[in-house]
């Protein structure tokens, strides 16, 4: 099952994906879907008026989920290209909901910024309340997955030790367009090609199956340390290709368009647009 959070005029709603259309699920978004238990299940066999797929506008998937949990150095060749060791244990940092933006928004460069980077990642959808997982449990607590992609501020992220002011521009964060639940991607360890293209030119190529620490790892051990709900959204790291790592260095630029895209689960396309501008 697809689902995804379109906007219609001045609101948004859940819809599934059914062959060229959207089906409307009577609810504002996908984390209203997951938030009930048993809110997934529902999902699968509701029905409502129905839109053209193909001129769908779509929202941030989740437009204010309760967490956004990130990883760092996470794929063996991302690892190694920024010169580090292998982690004994996940690198984590946390993103707010105000960087998150729909499949086909505009990224807003930063003024303050001469270093703007990408990094495409899957991202883990939770979709029911969960703290200190075994194995089974946090396999269950997965929706579903979809594409992120961490535009990230490198001189703001390398000014102290902490990555956080790197990491939470607003409107920086393309989210979706979809979730795909588990099941559709081979379960809840997918190995599924990821790509990341910078106008026209492929920067990154991996496949998720790479990953150090894999979804239901990043969720047995963050849900350690805090609960997590219903439309948490865990970013599992980028792989090798980002432009901080190349030399020289290379960076996005206001009019430069990101195609960021993982197999089964969808296509971002965002253009790179100064911040204040549409």
């Amino acid at each position: 099952m697809k689902l995804a959070t379109i906007r219609l005029g001045d609101r948004t709603a859940a819809v599934r994906a059914d062959g060229d259309f959207l089906v409307d699920l009577g609810l504002p978004d996908v984390g209203a879907v997951l938030a009930p238990a048993g809110g997934l299940t529902a999902a699968a066999t509701a029905d409502g008026p129905r839109y053209s797929a193909a001129e769908a506008v779509f929202a941030p998937l989740v437009p204010r989920p309760g967490k956004v949990v990130c990883v760092g150095l996470n794929y063996r060749n991302h690892i190694k290209e920024m010169g580090r060791d292998l982690p004994e244990h996940p690198t984590l940092f946390s993103k707010f909901a105000d960087t998150l933006i729909g499949a086909h928004d505009a990224i807003r460069r930063p003024v303050e910024t001469e270093a703007f980077d990408w990094e495409a990642e899957l991202a883990v959808v939770i979709g029911r309340h969960v703290r200190r997982a075994d194995e089974s449990e946090a396999e269950a607590a997965i929706a579903g997955f979809t594409v992120l992609n961490d535009i990230t501020c490198r001189d703001w992220q390398f000014r102290t030790r902490e990555w956080l002011q790197g990491k939470n521009w607003d409107s920086t964060t393309p989210v979706g367009p979809f979730l795909v639940t588990a099941d559709e991607v081979g379960g809840p360890r997918p190995a599924l090609d990821i790509r990341c293209e910078v106008n026209g030119q492929v920067m990154q190529r991996d496949n998720t199956g790479d990953l150090l620490f894999d979804p239901v790892d990043l969720v047995r051990y963050i849900s350690t340390m805090v609960r997590l709900g219903p439309g948490d959204i865990i970013a599992t790291g980028t792989p090798g290709g980002v432009g901080h790592a190349r030399k020289p260095p290379v960076f996005l630029r206001a009019g430069d368009t990101v195609v960021t895209e993982i197999e089964g689960l969808g296509r971002l396309e965002n253009q790179v647009v100064p911040e204040g501008e549409r």
